[in-house]
């Protein structure tokens, strides 16, 4: 995974660290978008949505100052479904290069004239859904075709030299077995792979939650080789301490702790903040000070170690420890 060169890396660490002793998010995801093109079976989202309420892209600006985060993520729903989304990542870009912008997406509607676009508006990377390594994709996502398109366009784009494409699969009891698959296709797609975990919070469903001591036994020893398969291009984004957190989700069917509404939140397509995308407490802009005193001080929810709090739960120290190495650079 390419770093963030260096004015840009010293940026985001000032910031940061600023934000995280103001209690300020470091992390925002906008939802741009409740729609979606596929039915995956562990979301909530899926199909055509009303769309007449969504934020225009210059109301994002406003968002982004009052929030001031250091990373952006634009995700959905499906992102690449609106039009204008190229306008709503320059309003999200400030003068200063910041936030650093990822793109969440299932790149069903990607094509190379858009990943450029979208790169020359400010995505700092594209992270892409990956569940499975073959067509079983399509069937987990309702959406066939899926894994062909995207296993043609992936390579296709990660042969331009940009290094900024990653693999995201969530774990689930489905796919726990092809973790170090879907890390074989990341490879041989010459792309970035980053793990993260399933949460039944969303849709209520516990069948694809890691149930059994065989389905953790897979996960352990898929993870062991994993851990066994980094190296010095740091293509496996996942620190060696959120896999290990992960471990103990599962293991532990929970993992309190979490500071949704503070370390990080999301803004809905409607422009409401939320703690997280799976707590539905509405919040206006000004009043997210309220959001953390009635959500986050007294939060006991356990229910998921998704990707945004995996990168962002643990101390400062351990933050600068883990992540400047690895993805910032300071060196010109």
């Amino acid at each position: 995974m390419r770093k963030v060169p260096l004015v840009e890396s010293l940026r985001i660490i000032g910031r940061g660290t600023a934000n995280w002793f103001a209690e300020r998010p470091l992390v925002v995801s906008f939802e741009v978008t409740d729609a979606c093109t596929c039915y995956c079976k562990h979301c909530d989202h899926g199909g055509p949505r009303d769309e007449s309420r969504n934020l225009k892209p210059a109301g994002y600006r406003q968002y982004v100052q009052a929030l001031n985060p250091c990373v952006v993520q634009v995700s959905g729903g499906e992102p690449l479904m609106r039009p204008d989304l190229v306008e709503i990542v320059r309003n999200i870009r400030q003068d200063s290069g910041l936030p650093y912008t990822i793109l969440v997406s299932n790149w069903s509607e990607m094509t190379e004239a858009r990943y450029l676009e979208l790169m020359e508006a400010g995505i700092g990377q594209f992270s892409v859904s990956l569940d499975f390594p073959d067509d079983r994709h399509d069937v987990f996502r309702g959406y066939p075709g899926l894994y062909d398109h995207i296993s043609h366009i992936i390579p296709k784009l990660a042969k331009l030299g940009h290094d900024n494409i990653v693999l995201n699969s969530c774990i689930t009891s489905e796919n726990v077995g092809e973790i170090n698959a879907m890390g074989d296709k990341a490879r041989e797609w010459g792309v970035n792979m980053c793990y993260s975990a399933y949460s039944a919070r969303r849709t209520g469903c516990r069948d694809y939650f890691l149930n059994t001591p065989e389905q953790l036994a897979t996960l352990n020893r898929e993870l062991d080789r994993v851990e066994s398969r980094r190296d010095a291009s740091n293509w496996i984004v996942n620190a060696t301490s959120t896999l290990n957190h992960t471990r103990e989700y599962f293991a532990n069917r929970g993992m309190p702790g979490c500071k949704a509404g503070m370390r990080f939140l999301v803004v809905t397509a409607d422009g409401m903040l939320q703690p997280c995308s799976m707590q539905f407490k509405r919040y206006p802009l000004e009043e997210r000070e309220r959001m953390i005193a009635e959500f986050t001080r007294s939060n006991e929810c356990d229910e998921c170690y998704v990707s945004i709090r995996s990168y962002l739960d643990k101390s400062l120290p351990r933050l600068f420890k883990e992540y400047v190495p690895e993805f910032l650079s300071l060196k010109s």
